[in-house]
């Protein structure tokens, strides 16, 4: 189907900014419009802050427009100074080359690059701007912008009016190669139309002046929203640090429990950016969540489907049942298959016991460090409190061969909520 996806992104909250809205929403009735947006390589893999400009690509494609991701090595090499307080340390070709392939694999998550005429593409920006001697650049693009209207953007003036932070040439420069990419694009392959978060909109706005200066056409410029969460919070940052989109930064369990702590004054706006889900059936869900909010049914739907689209349902799925045994639902031995221990065990304390000959249970306890001495382990194990695997353990209960996982480790709970690993040395 063929739309506008404007008016999509508007009902859900993922516009900030529109450079000429009407103008857009009439190009995008009368024919199929090609829309970009760069993703920087400059970290082996993006994070959630990346998700809400993927999904408005993925919108575009869905109404049956051409969505572009730029992979920005060009640029990547320069550092976009947007939001930044300090110069950024420039990274390799070799660096920025390894970080795409992950990046070019989390793209490939929300687009389809085999659909036809609308089909997603990623271009490497440093195939054309690797190609510009500094002469030609200058002459040809230098030239459109005065030193005057570059001073006047924010993050340049709160970085020369501040005596303890500086901006080099280098970093000066990054405003220009982005309006550079977007008029190569509009010059090249007929795009009309730059997107990306709100820190973008002086850079995108250089982007159509020089379109228009140097080309001679009408470009237009969407910016997404900087979303806080209810407490002020940026969204993305934990105490543990930025959510990554790769599961080696950030684990599958981690990143779908992201999404179920989501406060309940913001999980509407992030089913609304977040998932496909349509109007309706988010109005459903919070109607249900008012009446029960304590199940966070809601905050489960989330979590489900961004947890399903990156990493998808499988991992998804182990995810949810991982943070049920957590979070006290209970299991059965059956559930600790090998991607379940995995799960686990990066998630709770761990430790080792001998492995010579497997010892009593409580003699593991004590040497693994589950509890501080053998009296503890046995005060537990008596009270009926410590499960190994799941089943409750007893004072003469042995510890079989056939109890460890994997032929080394042992899964215990002791007490409602509290969970610790002991694998064999």
């Amino acid at each position: 189907m063929q739309g506008n996806p404007l008016a999509v992104m508007m009902q859900r909250g993922c516009v900030e900014w529109c450079s000429h809205p009407e103008e857009l929403s009439d190009l995008f009735e009368k024919e199929m419009v090609t829309g970009y947006i760069g993703f920087d390589p400059t970290a082996d893999s993006l994070h959630v802050g990346h998700l809400i400009p993927m999904m408005g690509l993925a919108w575009m494609q869905r109404y049956g427009h051409r969505p572009i991701a730029i992979a920005g090595m060009g640029t990547g090499l320069i550092g976009d100074p947007s939001g930044k307080s300090k110069e950024r340390n420039l990274l390799t070709i070799e660096q920025v080359q390894k970080n795409l392939v992950n990046v070019k694999e989390q793209l490939g998550q929300f687009l389809d690059f085999d659909c036809g005429e609308n089909s997603a593409m990623i271009i490497n920006n440093y195939d054309w701007l690797g190609e510009q001697s500094l002469l030609e650049f200058l002459r040809d693009t230098g030239k459109h912008f005065s030193v005057n209207y570059m001073i006047g953007r924010e993050y340049v003036k709160s970085r020369l009016e501040d005596p303890e932070k500086s901006i080099s040439y280098t970093e000066f420069s990054y405003m220009l190669l982005q309006a550079f990419d977007f008029c190569h694009l509009f010059e090249t392959i007929g795009c009309k139309l730059q997107m990306g978060g709100n820190d973008q909109q002086g850079n995108i706005i250089a982007g159509i002046d020089l379109i228009r200066k140097k080309a001679g056409g009408q470009a237009y410029g969407i910016t997404y929203p900087l979303l806080l969460s209810a407490s002020g919070q940026k969204f993305g940052k934990t105490e543990g640090g930025t959510v990554w989109l790769s599961p080696e930064r950030t684990s599958t369990y981690r990143f779908f429990q992201f999404w179920i702590n989501s406060d309940d004054r913001d999980v509407e706006k992030l089913l609304k950016l977040f998932t496909f889900l349509p109007m309706e059936e988010i109005s459903g869900l919070m109607d249900d969540h008012a009446k029960h909010p304590e199940k966070r049914e809601a905050q489960r739907r989330l979590a489900r489907e961004v947890t399903s689209r990156l990493h998808g349902e499988d991992a998804s799925a182990a995810a949810e049942r991982a943070s049920g045994i957590l979070f006290g639902e209970g299991f059965e031995p059956s559930d600790l298959n090998p991607e379940m221990l995995r799960i686990l065990m990066a998630e709770v304390p761990t430790g080792t016991f001998p492995e010579s000959a497997i010892p009593s249970a409580i003699d593991i306890l004590a040497a693994s460090g589950a509890c501080s001495s053998k009296s503890e382990a046995r005060r537990l194990v008596q009270g009926g409190g410590v499960y190994l695997n799941g089943r409750r353990l007893g004072v003469d209960d042995q510890v079989l061969a056939a109890d460890l996982l994997e032929g080394r480790h042992i899964f215990f709970r002791l007490g409602k909520k509290r969970f610790f690993a002991a694998s064999r040395a």
